[in-house]
């Protein structure tokens, strides 16, 4: 099989596999993405889907989903379809390669019949809190149980009756025999079967009792044939006893690599916050466009190229580092710089007047200032506009300095006229309140007669305005690392959402959802796709132009 040598396979885990098919160790490349569907996905979810598939995409192999549903009591059907929408609008195809756990029960529990008989896992009939103080510290060994030497038909029969849910919960446990004394924790009799009389989102009530992760996970593995697990550094420990199942069992070996996590500046990542942020009304679901969720994200506006894109930019270590949230906005704005249409609204409204200007017109816009093929669109000019405060100076600096208007100064309209302030009014606590401009009606297209002025600004016909609610999402928190604050919740940006009504050109109330815009000189927006309506639309601030946020925080 021929491997990669593009730029992209500098990675180890590649190094790794372009080894293992060159030397012979393996013919092919399996991967996997294994979630469990206790929760929506977030980006550092992203990164491994990308890795998994990508890998599998560049070696001509195959990649899986499969949901590790081995905890009825935290897992939804929700959760599953809202991984399979995450992965495949991410780009990428499991096929025919779909599969759960719970496919797999009838085997691991045979498997470890199999343990038991061969003397290698028992029936534990310790209380939670027991094995707890007897299973020891990193620097003091574990004590065995009382219960360790039962026989293997006692192990057989109390296993059977768990089974057959003859037992209350936390009542006994099945435990692989290994080692109590490891330096190694998870080799310390660990837990293979807790009884759990819960239904399961798949199997109903057929089962009782319930394979741990650490049981399961690698089997399944190994039934589906993957040959390189690949799973973040947390789990590198595991992997000592993921290959002790595999070796007692005498089944096929899949090689684990792990890799560093990705660490998001001013996000959490943790299921557990995350499920609070939700259940205790902070954001307004899963799908709340501040959140690091592959949903939100969606939501929000980011394209699923983006996403790809950070994901390979951040590259494969196995050290641990953050990457700076500004990292993804980046890669945000260059996919959408190239996808998304032009258009013009007003958030803080100054009214002009052009005094010289007695007529409607209807002008010709581009939709996309560098790509032609994507055709115009007609803006209505008339003799009163707004524009956008922030783009009038009653004492501007030096016109090297500053290009947009003032008394006597000169811009012109993004697609329309050069106009010259002539004068201003206030209003009676001597705020301007109106502009009175003069158009040069020969500078209409692009500089004809020669004539420059330096600054452009954005506006809308007052007449033709139509006014649209908009929300301008920003970082939900507003500390770097929130996980280093004493409580998560006080790291909170009280300001990670305002809403505004703005006013913009009239076609924009035809945009659909999850269209995306670049209103000029502002920022991207993307129409909400759960809260819009046709004929209104609600926009989400995707992104700002450039990385601004330190400056409105």
């Amino acid at each position: 099989m021929s491997t990669p040598d593009s730029p992209a396979s500098s990675n180890f885990i590649r190094t790794i596999i372009n080894d293992d098919l060159s030397s012979g160790k393996r013919d092919r490349v399996v991967t996997r993405f294994p979630p469990e569907p206790n929760g929506y996905l977030h980006i550092g979810h992203a990164k491994s889907i990308c890795l998994n598939f990508g890998l599998a995409a560049e070696y001509n192999g195959r990649c899986h989903l499969r949901f590790d549903d081995t905890n009825p009591t935290k897992e939804e059907d929700e959760y599953v379809e809202s991984i399979k929408q995450d992965v495949s609008w991410l780009g990428f195809d499991w096929g025919e390669h779909l599969y759960f756990a719970s496919d797999y029960f009838d085997q691991l529990y045979h498997w470890a019949i199999k343990l038991i008989k061969n003397g290698k896992a028992y029936v534990d009939s310790q209380s939670a809190e027991e094995m707890r103080a007897n299973r020891g510290t990193l620097t003091e060994p574990g004590k065995e149980s009382p219960y360790r030497e039962r026989s293997v038909e006692e192990n057989l029969d109390l296993f059977e009756k768990m089974k057959n849910g003859e037992f209350s919960d936390g009542s006994h446990i099945l435990r692989a025999k290994i080692d109590m004394s490891s330096p190694n924790m998870n080799l310390r009799d660990p837990a293979m079967y807790r009884i759990l009389h819960a239904h399961h989102h798949r199997t109903g009530d057929t089962w009782c009792i319930y394979p741990m992760y650490d049981f399961a996970h690698g089997q399944e593995d190994s039934i589906e044939g993957v040959t390189h697990s690949i799973c973040t550094l947390e789990f590198e420990d595991h992997r000592p006893l993921y290959e002790w199942f595999i070796k007692e069992l005498e089944i096929f070996a899949p090689q684990q690599i792990e890799f560093a996590r990705l660490n998001l500046s001013y996000t959490v990542m943790s299921k557990r916050k995350l499920l609070q942020l939700v259940n205790d009304k902070y954001v307004a679901g899963w799908d709340d466009p501040r959140m690091p969720t592959v949903s939100g994200m969606r939501r929000r506006g980011y394209p699923a190229a983006a996403i790809r894109t950070f994901c390979e930019r951040i590259g494969v270590g196995r050290s641990a580092n953050w990457i700076d949230l500004s990292v993804l906005e980046d890669c945000v704005r260059e996919e959408l710089n190239e996808s998304a249409f032009r258009r013009q609204a007003v958030f803080s409204p100054l009214k002009v007047t052009i005094t010289n200007y007695d007529q409607v017109e209807m002008l010709e816009a581009p939709n996309h200032p560098q790509q032609p093929e994507a055709g115009n669109r007609m803006l209505p000019m008339s003799n009163e506009l707004w524009i956008d405060r922030d783009d009038f100076m009653e004492d501007p600096p030096s016109p090297k300095k500053y290009f947009r208007l003032g008394p006597g100064r000169e811009v012109r309209l993004r697609n329309s006229y050069i106009i010259k302030c002539d004068e201003y009014v206030k209003d009676e606590n001597g705020d301007v309140v109106e502009l009175k401009c003069s158009a040069d009606l020969d500078t209409l297209g692009k500089n004809p007669q020669g004539r420059k002025v330096k600054g452009i600004i954005h506006w809308v016909s007052a007449q033709h305005a139509v006014s649209v609610p908009v929300r301008v999402y920003d970082r939900l928190f507003n500390q770097e690392n929130p996980d280093k604050a004493e409580n998560y919740l006080s790291a909170l940006n009280p300001e990670s959402l305002q809403e505004a009504v703005v006013l913009a050109e009239p076609s924009l109330l035809d945009a659909g959802p999850g269209e995306t815009f670049q209103f000029e000189r502002v920022g991207y927006f993307t129409v909400d796709s759960k809260d819009s309506r046709p004929g209104e639309p609600v926009f989400n601030r995707t992104v700002t132009l450039r990385d601004t946020w330190a400056k409105v925080k």
